[in-house]
């Protein structure tokens, strides 16, 4: 670790390495705190998200006190987040895509209308209290379905071509503020949603059996997650789904180490000759391309236990790492009007959660799931969407087409989605 004086200030650089070792640390000192603190479990509060936000806190007041700075290198983050985006891909086979195409289509609309909402609601509220509209937009789908990178963007964009002074502040202290509220918020709708319903969760049945089976009637449906991860009453995924050996993991890690140098090939020769594709979506797709090949031609299998194993590991050091790296320091500087205009969205985005993708779109475990999905990602950022997921899928049984769906609309669809609509609005007031 270097240390380094800028600006007068000491300042600690971590490497790609440190950063992900601080990020397993981090997300295991969340793990031991969802442990202790029952409340954690009850809600479904991401273990990433608990072990982030401690290091986020404790970083960005060192700082904002001007006693020490941090440097993080995220370049080992981004290879997380594409070996993610990768295991996405191996799990959609042509059978899920057949099955999932409407409830893309109807995830992708709602979305949609989710972004025209956030901007008219941050139009109106900035008109109110005599605010340039741009800055509502920055406050709108700019910093709330966009996140960090889109704020970042469309910041500089408005203060280089609009003179909107300090867009770009707004922005990133906006998506900070959206993304901690997208991790808190996700859980406790999800578990609110199957409590008020009734929802028969996967795991929700295995107790079912197992009372069944055994005669035990002490136990309530509420303590369902508290069984599975504190008791072992009921199988943890990687008992309940069988051992995977070592051959087949590194048999199907290589299939995404493949995916992934596939990816960053084409996405490199796609950027030099000006079409611009991210690598996470260009792995994706290719690595959709091989698991259907190898079910098709039967040549080859893609082992789905391995890819669940390689999914989950990447994505609980990636969320972390992302959450860690917040600088909070930003969310001192909101104004009343920015405020009121997050406040807004946040409950907006509670309520299409709950009407529109629970309600419209089936009303049982794989709904619950994108709904918790979709908060994370409407008021933050992909990783806090599939961090919302993957813990309530722990707690109550894996939801297979919401992890499909979510993903492909999330970090593709929507922001070109969101860009078109932005730029409408920007149109409309400039």
């Amino acid at each position: 670790m270097e240390t380094e004086v800028i600006n007068n200030l000491l300042t600690f650089k971590f490497n790609m390495i440190q950063t992900v070792a601080l990020g397993v640390v981090m997300y295991y000192f969340g793990v031991f705190l969802r442990n202790k603190v029952r409340f954690f479990v009850k809600l479904s509060i991401p273990a990433s998200a608990i072990g982030g936000l401690t290091i986020a806190v404790l970083v960005s007041l060192l700082q904002y006190n001007n006693i020490i700075a941090v440097y993080f290198d995220a370049t080992l983050q981004e290879i997380l987040m594409i070996m993610f985006f990768c295991t996405v891909g191996m799990n959609a086979s042509y059978k899920l895509l057949m099955n999932g195409g409407l409830l893309i289509a109807a995830f992708w609309g709602i979305c949609a209308l989710t972004v025209m909402f956030q901007n008219l609601v941050g139009i109106f509220v900035a008109k109110f209290f005599g605010v340039d509209p741009l800055i509502g937009i920055i406050c709108g789908s700019v910093s709330m379905i966009g996140g960090l990178g889109t704020a970042g963007t469309f910041g500089s964009f408005f203060e280089s071509t609009f003179g909107v002074h300090g867009a770009t502040v707004v922005g990133i202290a906006c998506a900070t503020f959206g993304m901690i509220a997208g991790s808190a918020l996700g859980g406790p709708l999800s578990e609110w949603i199957i409590k008020r319903h009734g929802i028969t969760t996967p795991h929700a049945e295995l107790l079912s059996k197992h009372k069944s089976n055994t005669g035990d009637q002490s136990s309530d449906y509420e303590e369902v997650g508290v069984l599975v991860q504190e008791e072992g009453v009921l199988p943890l995924p990687s008992e309940e789904e069988g051992v995977v050996s070592g051959y087949h993991l590194m048999k199907n890690l290589s299939w995404v180490l493949v995916a992934m140098g596939c990816g960053a090939v084409f996405s490199f020769y796609s950027n030099k000759a000006g079409i611009v594709l991210p690598a996470y979506l260009v792995t994706m797709v290719i690595a959709v391309l091989f698991r259907n090949l190898g079910d098709v031609s039967k040549l080859f299998e893609i082992d789905t236990k391995a890819i669940g194993m390689i999914s989950d590991i990447s994505l609980a050091i990636f969320v972390t790492m992302a959450i860690s790296t917040l600088n909070l320091s930003q969310l001192v500087g909101l104004a009343g009007p920015i405020l009121l205009m997050l406040s807004v969205q946040v409950i907006a985005i509670v309520v299409i959660a709950y009407f529109l993708i629970f309600w419209l779109l089936g009303k049982d475990n794989e709904s619950t799931v994108m709904s918790a999905g979709f908060v994370g990602f409407g008021l933050g950022a992909t990783p806090n969407a599939l961090a919302n997921m993957q813990t309530v899928s722990s707690k109550h049984g894996h939801a297979v087409k919401a992890f499909f769906v979510v993903p492909i609309v999330s970090a593709f669809l929507i922001d070109f989605t969101n860009a078109i609509i932005i730029m409408f609005f920007v149109n409309m007031f400039k």
